[in-house]
């Protein structure tokens, strides 16, 4: 079996300074927790905020690139991969397999060869957008600029075929996921949401979608942030001020992440969210029976999100803990084979078919 997580922000802890070869004590991912979950292969998602100006954007990328594969390449246990191909040979050696997602477009800017030089780097998906429209599609978040893909986002589709990169949907909006089913001749995925049936949060995919995404082979990796699980859990989070503290004391942090003051009051807050009612990760299992019962088997995986929340379900603080969501799976009447599936199996297959598709 590979465990593939298809979403972590851990290239944004690289650059805030977290040495991925120690253990943390309060951060989501390292080399030693991936080993300790089980994890085969991990996309490490390289976000930008829409707040960046294009060009620092694209700067900052080849920062968090940089900073990740030197850790890595330090590292006896990893090793980057940017193919099916190395991901098995790296678990036939025993290491897991980092692998580079973009988080958000708007770093390409205008020109469709910023796409080929990503490509070179070690990207294999772009997330089009984030909380915010972009020059290639509308989000989520706002919706409001193109009324899905923009004509450039036609373009980076299609280069992005050629190129043999996947398309991932995550945080667009309802019209850019229709538009990318129709654009794109590869299936396309949802690198990390949830169930729009079982939460209602507009990063959530609808029942249509889910059964559309489907239809063309693609794949909807279950998200572990505990907004997207629950409703009831994001109104209270949302009127809790820890919320908004929160918030403001990582911003300071990131701005310097070398203050030890800066830190040690980050690590505070950290263990205050520790502290809230935090919903079961057994949510996890319910958003991935709704997916299969609604997309089907063959269309459900992982993408924890890890790194890139700053809350996680209650039982699953960190991905050393990602057995309990199979073994939940297992209790409730998942064969070892559809485990299996979830767990990377599906996320593989749409490598494949993107992979082949560009040969």
């Amino acid at each position: 079996m590979i465990i593939l997580d298809s979403h972590c922000d851990t290239p944004s802890q690289v650059v805030r300074l977290r040495d991925l070869s120690k253990r943390t004590r309060l951060g989501h991912v390292d080399f030693l927790k991936l080993k300790e979950g089980g994890v085969d292969a991990s996309f490490f998602a390289l976000f930008t905020s829409q707040t960046m100006p294009q060009d620092k954007a694209a700067a900052y990328v080849d920062k968090m690139i940089n900073a990740t594969v030197a850790q890595v390449d330090a590292y006896p246990g990893a090793a980057m991969a940017g193919s099916i191909k190395d991901i098995l040979q790296n678990k036939e050696k025993g290491v897991v397999s980092i692998l580079f997602g973009l988080e958000n477009g708007m770093p390409i800017g205008s020109s469709l060869g910023a796409l080929d030089g990503l490509y070179k780097k070690g990207v294999r998906y772009v997330t089009l957008t984030h909380n915010g429209d972009n020059q290639i599609a509308d989000s989520a978040s706002q919706g409001t600029t193109w009324g899905g893909l923009s004509p450039y986002g036609r373009e980076v589709v299609a280069r992005m075929n050629s190129l043999g990169m996947i398309v991932d949907i995550a945080h667009a909006s309802d019209k850019t996921f229709y538009d990318c089913l129709k654009a794109s001749r590869t299936p396309i995925v949802s690198t990390h949401s949830c169930c729009r049936a079982l939460a209602s949060h507009r990063r959530n995919m609808s029942d249509d979608m889910l059964r559309a995404l489907a239809e063309k082979g693609g794949v909807i990796q279950i998200n572990f942030y505990p907004t997207f699980l629950s409703d009831s859990f994001a109104a209270a989070f949302g009127a809790n001020p820890l919320c908004d503290q929160a918030d403001a004391v990582e911003l300071a942090f990131i701005e310097d992440p070398s203050s030890a003051e800066r830190k040690a009051a980050w690590d505070a807050m950290r263990e205050k969210l520790l502290l809230v009612d935090r919903p079961s990760y057994t949510l996890i299992a319910d958003h991935i029976d709704h997916a299969v019962n609604k997309a089907g088997m063959e269309s459900v995986g992982i993408g924890t999100d890890f790194d890139g929340i700053n809350i996680s379900p209650k039982g699953m603080e960190d991905v050393s803990k990602l057995g309990l969501v199979f073994a939940e799976l297992h209790r409730r009447g998942y064969s070892d084979d559809a485990i299996e599936k979830i767990a990377g199996a599906h996320f593989l297959r749409v490598f494949a078919d993107v992979e082949s598709a560009s040969a």
